[in-house]
C-alpha cells in the first residue's frame, strides 16, 4: 500500500510538472510565433528536444524501445509531435488566442471518449462532470481573452480542431506504448519521428533562424528543452500510471495557469470572467482527479485482507 500511494503521488507531481511546462510555452510561443513561421517553429522545438532526449538516453543507455512499443510511438510521433504542433501554431495565426484555447481543449474530451473506446477505459461520473466543469472554465477563459479584438477564419477554427483530434489521438496510441517502453523511450523516439515529419520546413528554419531576434531562437529552444523533452516525458510516465481519460482532464489546469502566469510575467491583469473561468479550470481537475470514498464494506475488506 504504501508503495502504491508512493507511485501514486510521483504520477501526480510528474503531472503537474507538465501542466506548469505547457502552460508556460503558451507564453514562449508568443515571442517565438512572431518570427518564425508555424513549421519552422515546430521543427525547430523537435529538434531542441530530440537532441536533449537523444542525450539523456544515451547517459542512462536505455536503447531501443521494444518490437510492441513501435506501433504508439509512430502513431503518436506523427499526430501529436509533428501534426499537432505545426496546425496549432498555424491555427494560432488564423483566430484569437481566446478562440484557439476553447477548440482546443475539445482534447481532452476526445481523449476520455477515444480511451473508452480504444482502450477500455471506464468513464466514471466524477470524471465526466470534472471535465464538465473545466471544459466551462476553457470557455469562460476563451470569451475573455478574445475581447473586441478577437478575429476567427473558419480556416483556423478548422486548424484548431484538428490540433485537438490529433492531440487525443496521439495521447491514446502512446498508451499502450508505455506497457513496452520506458517513458523516456517514448517520448525521444517520438519526437525524433515528429522532427523527421517536420523536416520539409527545414529550408524555413534555416532562413527565419537567419533573421530572427535572439530572444525569439532562446524562446524557441526553451520550447524544445523545457515544454517538449522535459514535460512530454513527464507526461508518459504519469500516463504510465493512470487512464488516458484522467490524464487529458488534468491538462485542463493549463488555462487557469496561463493566465496567473500573464498575470505574473506580462502584467496581464485578468478580468472577472478569467478569474472565474480559471478558478472553474482547477476545480474541474479536482473534481475529475478525486475518487469516492470506500463504502464500509469495502475498508472491512481491505482490513481482512492486510490482516
Amino acid at each position: 500500500m504504501p508503495k502504491t500511494a508512493s507511485s501514486a503521488r510521483l504520477a501526480l507531481a510528474a503531472a503537474g510538472v507538465t501542466v506548469v511546462l505547457w502552460a508556460s510555452a503558451f507564453v514562449s510561443i508568443r515571442s517565438a510565433g512572431a518570427a518564425y513561421s508555424p513549421g519552422a517553429l515546430a521543427l525547430g522545438r523537435l529538434l531542441a528536444g530530440a537532441l536533449v532526449l537523444g542525450a539523456v538516453l544515451l547517459i542512462r543507455r536505455e536503447g531501443l524501445p521494444a518490437r510492441g512499443a513501435w506501433p504508439g510511438i509512430l502513431i503518436s510521433g506523427l499526430l501529436w509531435f509533428g501534426a499537432y504542433m505545426v496546425v496549432l501554431n498555424w491555427g494560432e495565426r488564423e483566430v484569437d488566442a481566446g478562440t484557439a484555447a476553447m477548440l482546443v481543449n475539445v482534447g481532452p474530451i476526445l481523449i476520455a471518449l477515444l480511451g473508452a473506446r480504444f482502450l477500455g477505459e471506464r468513464l466514471p461520473p466524477r470524471l465526466l462532470a470534472g471535465m464538465a466543469v473545466s471544459f466551462a472554465g476553457a470557455v469562460a477563459v476563451g470569451l475573455s481573452m478574445s475581447g473586441e479584438d478577437g478575429h476567427a477564419s473558419v480556416l483556423g477554427v478548422v486548424l484548431c480542431l484538428l490540433a485537438a483530434v490529433a492531440y487525443a489521438g496521439g495521447v491514446v496510441a502512446q498508451k499502450p506504448s508505455l506497457a513496452h517502453a520506458s517513458p523516456l523511450q517514448v517520448t525521444t523516439f517520438g519526437c525524433a519521428i515528429g522532427a523527421v515529419a517536420c523536416l520539409p520546413f527545414a529550408g524555413q528554419l534555416v532562413t527565419e533562424a537567419a533573421r530572427a531576434p535572439l530572444s525569439a531562437t532562446a524562446n524557441m529552444v526553451y520550447l524544445g528543452v523545457f515544454p517538449t523533452a522535459l514535460a512530454f516525458t513527464t507526461w508518459a510516465y504519469a500516463l504510465a500510471r493512470t487512464t488516458a481519460g484522467r490524464m487529458g482532464a488534468t491538462t485542463y489546469a493549463v488555462p487557469a495557469l496561463v493566465v496567473l502566469m500573464a498575470w505574473a510575467l506580462l502584467g496581464e491583469l485578468p478580468g472577472a470572467l478569467t478569474l472565474v473561468g480559471g478558478v472553474l479550470c482547477l476545480a474541474g481537475v479536482a473534481v475529475s482527479r478525486s475518487r469516492p470514498r470506500a463504502s464500509a464494506a469495502s475498508r472491512v475488506e481491505e482490513a481482512a485482507d492486510a490482516s
